[in-house]
């Protein structure tokens, strides 16, 4: 059955994603092309390149990999499909260790793409590269919790927000990137009972992932949520459609029609 859902009339921007906290959630999902991006315009207020793509696309065992190049590729891809949501690019490893190499990488994806803002993991230790972009005017996401990027030196992914301790420096981080100007915080992979103090405790929305249903908006990945990525699926993530079971299905379809000369019939030949 079709769910018809109301359609966002106009460009979304980052004064629209800070005027939602607290009055409508915000929804947010991953594109790495136009023609899905495309699909999503419209419909979601914000899209993230992320550099997911590294392992749902590129089949790497993390997003280490990921490098300004790649991002930059797929964001001018995906700001060729989608007019109207608010696109941010996810900053890969490495490009964001000072505050002039930051700045430097910034300064490309705004010069070289359409893309209205970058994410940088990290939480007080990066406030500082966050305030050195922000002061330069671009627009920031922060991202704190369970961090991709971090998952060489954390040794795995990791729950975060288990104790009091660890929830009393989440707020910290939020806290310190909201300071430095960040327009948004992406809460990944922590305790529901964490993710709301956060969210409590900032007055700039947290977009979350894997933290529970109390944030400002939430945030999957599309390969994740519609079953196309199938190496694993974390408990975070409902499948909202059977995507490689839809595509192996009609890819034998295909076959089985050429092999037995059914395709292409008379409809479909000149």
């Amino acid at each position: 059955m079709s769910i018809q859902t109301e359609k966002i009339a106009k460009k979304v921007t980052v004064s629209t994603i800070r005027n939602m906290k607290g009055k409508e959630p915000i929804t947010m999902v991953t594109a790495y092309d136009a023609l899905f991006a495309n699909l999503f315009d419209g419909s979601v207020e914000m899209i993230l390149v992320g550099d997911s793509l590294n392992m749902s696309f590129s089949g790497k065992a993390d997003t280490l990999s990921a490098n300004m190049e790649l991002m930059i590729y797929h964001t001018k891809a995906v700001c060729m499909g989608a007019k109207l949501p608010l696109i941010v690019l996810d900053m890969p490893f490495g490009a964001y260790m000072t505050k002039s190499l930051a700045l430097k990488n910034a300064t490309r994806v705004y010069r070289e793409t359409d893309a209205h803002a970058v994410k940088i993991e990290g939480g007080k230790e990066r406030a500082e590269i966050i305030k050195t972009l922000t002061d330069a005017s671009v627009a920031v996401m922060g991202h704190i919790g369970l961090m991709p990027q971090y998952v060489r030196s954390e040794g795995g992914y990791k729950v975060r927000g288990k104790d009091q301790e660890d929830i009393d420096r989440l707020v910290e981080d939020a806290k310190a990137i909201e300071k430095a100007g960040a327009f948004a915080i992406v809460v990944e992979g922590v305790k529901a009972e964490a993710a709301q103090a956060i969210t409590e405790a900032v007055s700039i929305p947290t977009i979350g992932i894997g933290a529970g249903v109390s944030t400002d908006g939430q945030v999957l990945v599309w390969s994740d949520m519609f079953g196309f990525f199938e190496d694993f699926k974390p408990k975070f993530v409902k499948q909202y459609m059977n995507g490689g079971k839809l595509i192996r299905d009609a890819l034998g379809n295909f076959v089985d029609e050429v092999k037995n000369r059914k395709f292409p019939s008379d409809e479909f030949t000149y």
